[in-house]
């Protein structure tokens, strides 16, 4: 496998969700992107996408060369996979229906070209196995939704999967913009997932219990800690909650009572009684409003959130590489990096 290979075409398997807004993103870094799928009107719906979300890439910033014009779609899957560099495959999450097109795939394609899978939770050992030529060069490479947005990928091999593929995957994805995030071992849902998954499970026990409604559990999450979440991640949050000490502190002092509560979570049971009051919920808190509106509000600000840290960040940068020749007053300092020093 030749590590510095470049990667410039790509293939998309599956344009659903997922697959649709890879394809967007693909395009809006100047890649070519050739997708296949079966479904009827499938490409149809591909192109609707990728033509709405193409206003918030815009947004963003467009690389040099990008074009949805250079999106092309077959429902032929070798004619898909001819010359492309990497393969973003958004299949059903069925091991059986990946085992048999990883075994398509691995016959197809040439020794070096990447075949990462989307899969938000098969374990990639498991779906190599049906690449019996070269499993090596297949990788999870699992977005969060929607991908042309949102900057997190999971990367994680399989029992098979070289070192050079783990590396070469995060290169690519580092490379347009994404947040690659490597685990250094499989996880059933992987780490995101995990991490939601723990969280919904409060939540659905929090209505269950009638603690509170679905929109004020929505509140406090979005309008608490969902709003430091959106700038850091828990480890850092939890070293500024130690003030001067930092984490050291931080555990010293909350290591028992964390403990303790972690005794008191819930373990709820979703039978068709709760699923229904968790929907009656939602539809209280949703009112009038449709999917559309919904995707559209949640987008905007998604866009205004990474714009802002878009700018935090060159920032920071324009500090680390401005050369320092004298001390800093404290008024200086204040002037340049904010009246206080937690800030």
């Amino acid at each position: 496998m030749t590590k510095t290979k470049s990667i410039r075409r790509v293939a998309i398997i599956g344009t659903g969700v997922i697959g649709a807004s890879w394809a967007a993103l693909y395009l809006a870094k100047g890649l070519e992107v050739v997708a296949t799928d079966i479904a009827p009107d499938a490409e149809t719906a591909l192109r609707k996408f990728v033509k709405s979300a193409w206003p918030a890439l815009e947004r963003l910033g467009l690389s040099p060369g990008a074009s949805q014009a250079n999106l092309k779609f077959t429902a032929d899957l070798a004619e898909a996979l001819a010359g492309v560099d990497l393969v973003q495959e958004n299949g059903p999450e069925r091991l059986e229906f990946k085992q048999k097109l990883y075994r398509q795939l691995d016959e197809l394609l040439p020794a070096d070209v990447i075949i990462a899978s989307s899969s938000s939770g098969i374990k990639m050992s498991d779906i190599q196995s049906g690449a019996a030529l070269h499993p090596e060069r297949c990788v999870i490479g699992h977005p969060f939704n929607p991908p042309h947005l949102i900057p997190l990928v999971e990367v994680v091999g399989g029992a098979k999967t070289s070192e050079q593929t783990i590396q070469r995957a995060i290169a690519f994805y580092k490379s347009i913009g994404k947040k690659a995030v490597r685990l250094n071992k499989e996880m059933p849902g992987h780490v995101a997932n995990r991490l939601q998954g723990a969280l919904a499970r409060e939540v659905y026990y929090l209505v269950a219990e009638d603690v509170l409604s679905a929109a004020d559990v929505d509140d406090a999450l979005s309008w608490g800690p969902g709003l430091r979440w959106g700038i850091m991640g828990n480890m850092m949050l939890n070293h500024l909650g130690g003030g001067p000490g930092g984490i050291e502190h931080f555990l010293h002092q909350f290591a028992g009572p964390l403990s303790a509560s972690w005794k008191t979570l819930g373990s709820p049971e979703l039978t068709p009684e709760i699923q229904k009051k968790l929907i009656d919920g939602v539809h209280a808190e949703v009112g009038s409003r449709t999917i559309e509106e919904l995707e559209a509000e949640r987008d905007e600000t998604l866009l205004g959130l990474l714009e802002l840290r878009a700018g935090r960040s060159k920032i920071v940068a324009a500090f680390e590489i401005a050369p320092i020749d004298a001390p800093v007053e404290d008024s200086d300092r204040n002037d340049r990096f904010g009246a206080s020093p937690l800030l």
